[in-house]
Protein backbone atom coordinates (compact mmCIF):
# COMPACT_ATOMS: atom_id res chain seq x y z
CA UNK A 1 0.00 0.00 0.00
CA UNK A 2 1.80 2.97 -1.10
CA UNK A 3 1.93 6.30 1.12
CA UNK A 4 -0.91 9.07 0.54
CA UNK A 5 0.29 12.39 -0.01
CA UNK A 6 -2.23 14.22 0.15
CA UNK A 7 -6.12 13.93 1.74
CA UNK A 8 -7.97 10.91 -0.06
CA UNK A 9 -12.07 10.36 -0.51
CA UNK A 10 -14.05 7.55 -1.05
CA UNK A 11 -14.75 7.19 -4.86
CA UNK A 12 -18.20 9.00 -5.51
CA UNK A 13 -18.76 9.78 -1.58
CA UNK A 14 -16.82 12.65 -1.14
CA UNK A 15 -16.17 10.93 1.80
CA UNK A 16 -12.54 11.80 3.89
CA UNK A 17 -10.97 8.17 4.16
CA UNK A 18 -7.42 7.76 4.99
CA UNK A 19 -5.17 4.61 5.03
CA UNK A 20 -3.33 2.78 7.25
CA UNK A 21 -0.97 0.06 8.01
CA UNK A 22 -0.90 -1.68 11.72
CA UNK A 23 1.80 -4.25 12.63
CA UNK A 24 -0.35 -6.12 15.71
CA UNK A 25 2.15 -7.79 17.51
CA UNK A 26 4.59 -4.80 18.14
CA UNK A 27 1.76 -1.91 17.78
CA UNK A 28 3.59 -0.41 15.43
CA UNK A 29 1.15 2.11 13.20
CA UNK A 30 1.66 3.86 9.79
CA UNK A 31 -0.93 7.27 8.84
CA UNK A 32 -1.87 8.47 5.42
CA UNK A 33 -2.15 12.11 5.53
CA UNK A 34 -5.30 11.78 5.71
CA UNK A 35 -5.90 10.16 8.68
CA UNK A 36 -4.54 12.58 10.56
CA UNK A 37 -6.24 15.37 8.94
CA UNK A 38 -9.70 13.27 10.19
CA UNK A 39 -7.95 13.40 13.62
CA UNK A 40 -7.41 17.15 13.28
CA UNK A 41 -3.73 16.93 12.68
CA UNK A 42 -1.08 18.14 10.56
CA UNK A 43 1.29 14.78 9.47
CA UNK A 44 3.98 14.58 12.27
CA UNK A 45 2.02 16.43 14.78
CA UNK A 46 2.23 13.60 16.51
CA UNK A 47 3.09 9.80 16.65
CA UNK A 48 -0.08 7.80 15.39
CA UNK A 49 -0.22 4.77 17.98
CA UNK A 50 -3.26 2.60 19.44
CA UNK A 51 -3.29 4.54 22.46
CA UNK A 52 -3.61 7.62 20.92
CA UNK A 53 -6.48 6.84 18.48
CA UNK A 54 -8.18 4.71 21.45
CA UNK A 55 -7.86 8.20 23.57
CA UNK A 56 -9.65 10.01 20.47
CA UNK A 57 -12.56 7.67 20.90
CA UNK A 58 -15.79 8.72 22.44
CA UNK A 59 -15.25 7.44 26.04
CA UNK A 60 -18.50 5.34 25.47
CA UNK A 61 -17.11 3.79 22.44
CA UNK A 62 -14.01 3.18 23.44
CA UNK A 63 -13.95 -0.04 25.15
CA UNK A 64 -15.66 -1.85 21.58
CA UNK A 65 -12.95 -0.39 19.44
CA UNK A 66 -10.66 -1.66 22.38
CA UNK A 67 -11.52 -4.81 21.55
CA UNK A 68 -11.76 -4.88 17.99
CA UNK A 69 -7.53 -3.54 18.01
CA UNK A 70 -7.18 -5.84 20.74
CA UNK A 71 -6.46 -9.17 18.76
CA UNK A 72 -7.86 -8.36 14.94
CA UNK A 73 -9.14 -11.24 12.94
CA UNK A 74 -8.92 -12.05 9.14
CA UNK A 75 -11.08 -8.89 8.62
CA UNK A 76 -12.02 -6.02 11.23
CA UNK A 77 -14.71 -3.15 11.53
CA UNK A 78 -15.92 -1.02 13.50
CA UNK A 79 -17.87 2.28 13.73
CA UNK A 80 -17.64 4.95 16.05
CA UNK A 81 -17.38 8.15 17.50
CA UNK A 82 -14.30 10.11 17.57
CA UNK A 83 -13.34 13.39 19.30
CA UNK A 84 -11.09 15.17 16.78
CA UNK A 85 -8.17 17.64 18.58
CA UNK A 86 -10.29 20.84 17.75
CA UNK A 87 -13.08 18.90 19.83
CA UNK A 88 -15.74 17.97 17.41
CA UNK A 89 -17.13 14.92 17.30
CA UNK A 90 -17.23 12.25 14.31
CA UNK A 91 -18.74 9.40 13.06
CA UNK A 92 -15.84 7.31 11.75
CA UNK A 93 -15.63 3.52 10.49
CA UNK A 94 -12.49 1.46 10.49
CA UNK A 95 -12.21 -1.46 8.55
CA UNK A 96 -9.06 -3.57 7.25
CA UNK A 97 -7.83 -6.92 6.69
CA UNK A 98 -5.20 -8.74 7.71
CA UNK A 99 -2.23 -9.78 4.99
CA UNK A 100 0.81 -11.58 6.53
CA UNK A 101 2.22 -9.87 9.89
CA UNK A 102 -0.27 -6.75 9.27
CA UNK A 103 -3.45 -5.54 9.07
CA UNK A 104 -4.12 -2.82 6.51
CA UNK A 105 -6.99 -0.73 5.91
CA UNK A 106 -9.08 2.31 5.71
CA UNK A 107 -10.31 5.13 8.32
CA UNK A 108 -13.55 6.42 6.99
CA UNK A 109 -15.10 9.79 8.07
CA UNK A 110 -18.96 9.65 7.86
CA UNK A 111 -19.43 12.66 9.59
CA UNK A 112 -20.23 14.91 6.59
CA UNK A 113 -22.24 12.18 4.61
CA UNK A 114 -24.26 11.64 7.77
CA UNK A 115 -24.97 15.97 8.61
CA UNK A 116 -25.59 15.82 4.83
CA UNK A 117 -28.23 13.50 5.10
CA UNK A 118 -29.85 14.70 7.89
CA UNK A 119 -30.12 18.31 6.29
CA UNK A 120 -32.13 16.50 3.81
CA UNK A 121 -34.19 15.01 6.08
CA UNK A 122 -34.99 17.70 8.05
CA UNK A 123 -35.53 20.08 4.55
CA UNK A 124 -37.86 17.39 3.57
CA UNK A 125 -40.24 17.10 6.31
CA UNK A 126 -40.19 20.88 6.98
CA UNK A 127 -41.18 21.49 3.52
CA UNK A 128 -43.83 18.90 4.07
CA UNK A 129 -45.11 20.48 7.65
CA UNK A 130 -45.39 24.00 5.32
CA UNK A 131 -47.25 22.58 2.75
CA UNK A 132 -49.35 20.47 5.44
CA UNK A 133 -50.08 23.75 7.17
CA UNK A 134 -50.62 25.60 4.05
CA UNK A 135 -53.73 23.49 3.11
CA UNK A 136 -55.24 23.66 6.72
CA UNK A 137 -54.98 27.22 6.54
CA UNK A 138 -56.43 27.51 3.54
CA UNK A 139 -59.61 25.05 4.70
CA UNK A 140 -59.87 26.92 7.86
CA UNK A 141 -60.62 30.60 5.63
CA UNK A 142 -63.02 27.92 4.27
CA UNK A 143 -64.88 26.91 6.75
CA UNK A 144 -64.59 30.64 8.29
CA UNK A 145 -66.45 32.18 5.27
CA UNK A 146 -69.20 29.30 5.62
CA UNK A 147 -70.17 29.35 9.28
CA UNK A 148 -69.14 33.53 9.61
CA UNK A 149 -66.93 32.54 11.70
CA UNK A 150 -63.29 33.65 12.76
CA UNK A 151 -59.90 31.71 12.09
CA UNK A 152 -59.82 30.15 15.95
CA UNK A 153 -63.38 28.51 15.92
CA UNK A 154 -63.10 27.48 12.33
CA UNK A 155 -60.10 25.64 13.06
CA UNK A 156 -61.93 24.07 16.20
CA UNK A 157 -65.08 22.85 13.96
CA UNK A 158 -62.71 21.50 11.29
CA UNK A 159 -60.94 19.43 14.13
CA UNK A 160 -64.61 18.20 15.42
CA UNK A 161 -65.30 17.20 11.61
CA UNK A 162 -61.71 15.59 11.15
CA UNK A 163 -63.09 12.94 14.54
CA UNK A 164 -66.68 13.34 13.47
CA UNK A 165 -64.86 11.62 9.92
CA UNK A 166 -62.12 9.60 11.93
CA UNK A 167 -59.79 11.05 9.75
CA UNK A 168 -56.85 13.40 10.40
CA UNK A 169 -57.26 16.97 10.30
CA UNK A 170 -54.62 17.43 7.21
CA UNK A 171 -56.81 14.96 4.90
CA UNK A 172 -60.25 16.61 5.80
CA UNK A 173 -58.59 20.03 4.73
CA UNK A 174 -56.91 18.71 1.69
CA UNK A 175 -60.33 17.61 0.23
CA UNK A 176 -62.03 20.49 1.40
CA UNK A 177 -59.18 22.08 -0.55
CA UNK A 178 -59.63 20.65 -3.25
CA UNK A 179 -63.32 20.79 -3.62
CA UNK A 180 -62.93 24.38 -3.27
CA UNK A 181 -62.88 25.55 -7.04
CA UNK A 182 -66.05 23.74 -7.62
CA UNK A 183 -67.68 25.11 -4.90
CA UNK A 184 -66.29 29.18 -5.68
CA UNK A 185 -67.74 31.37 -3.34
CA UNK A 186 -71.14 30.32 -2.35
CA UNK A 187 -70.88 29.87 1.51
CA UNK A 188 -74.27 27.40 1.10
CA UNK A 189 -72.68 25.06 -0.67
CA UNK A 190 -69.36 25.15 1.24
CA UNK A 191 -71.56 24.21 4.06
CA UNK A 192 -73.37 21.95 2.82
CA UNK A 193 -69.96 20.47 1.60
CA UNK A 194 -68.65 20.34 5.19
CA UNK A 195 -71.86 18.94 6.41
CA UNK A 196 -71.47 15.45 3.60
CA UNK A 197 -67.71 15.25 4.73
CA UNK A 198 -69.06 15.35 8.99
CA UNK A 199 -71.47 12.54 8.13
CA UNK A 200 -70.45 9.05 8.06
CA UNK A 201 -70.43 7.32 4.99
CA UNK A 202 -72.03 10.42 3.00
CA UNK A 203 -68.17 10.93 1.38
CA UNK A 204 -64.96 9.20 1.64
CA UNK A 205 -61.58 11.49 2.91
CA UNK A 206 -58.95 9.57 1.42
CA UNK A 207 -56.16 8.85 4.56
Amino acid sequence: MSEQNHPRQAPGTGTPTGAYRLDPHTGTWWWSESIYRIHGFAPGDVVPTTDLLLAHAHPDDRTDLTAVLAAPPVTLSAVYRMIDADHRERLCVLVGERRDREVRGYLIDLTDLVDRHGQAVATSAITAAATSRSVIEQAVGAVAFSQQTDPPTAFALLRAASMDANVPVRALAAAIVEALPDLGADAERVRKFLDELRSPGKRTVAE
